[in-house]
């Protein structure tokens, strides 16, 4: 899949891609109030993911059900996201709602992760695998403090 380059143009105005995000943000928050198990809402919104991020989308959600079931979770800009109280702490991007060529782990400022004056925020996961579910899992320990 060929990776869209925003120009200076595009700069003036938001995405097809944002705009969709930004509504369906706008969705989530309408369904918030009514929805009793935002777990199903992030289950279907992995469903309607395909390939390699449906894979990590299912690997990861399962992951975080056994290192961390405290956390709560729900959709986030569409995004399966995993939060403490209403926090989103982390949250994982999927390739294809931007046409990038990986999907991205993120976390948010709650997250633990401070080292020094700098430090990533952000992982590019282009494949799930053994070493990807190792250093995932470090990264939500670390994240939530355990």
């Amino acid at each position: 899949m060929a990776t869209k380059k925003r120009t200076d143009a595009d700069a003036e105005g938001f995405s097809a891609e944002e705009k969709a995000a930004m509504k369906e943000r706008a969705a989530e928050l309408r369904r918030s109030r009514s929805s009793k198990d935002p777990e199903a809402d992030v289950l279907a919104k992995i469903a309607e993911m395909e390939g390699d991020d449906k894979e990590i989308a299912e690997a990861l959600h399962a992951l975080v059900k056994q290192v961390a079931p405290e956390l709560g979770c729900k959709t986030w800009y569409g995004f399966p996201s995993y939060t403490v109280g209403k926090d989103i702490v982390f949250f994982f991007q999927p390739a294809k709602k931007f046409g990038t060529r990986y999907g991205t782990l993120g976390f948010n400022e709650i997250a633990k992760l401070d080292d020094g004056d700098i430090w990533p925020n952000a992982y590019a996961i282009p494949k799930w695998t053994a070493q990807v579910e190792q250093q995932v899992t470090a990264l939500i320990r670390r994240s939530i403090g355990a």
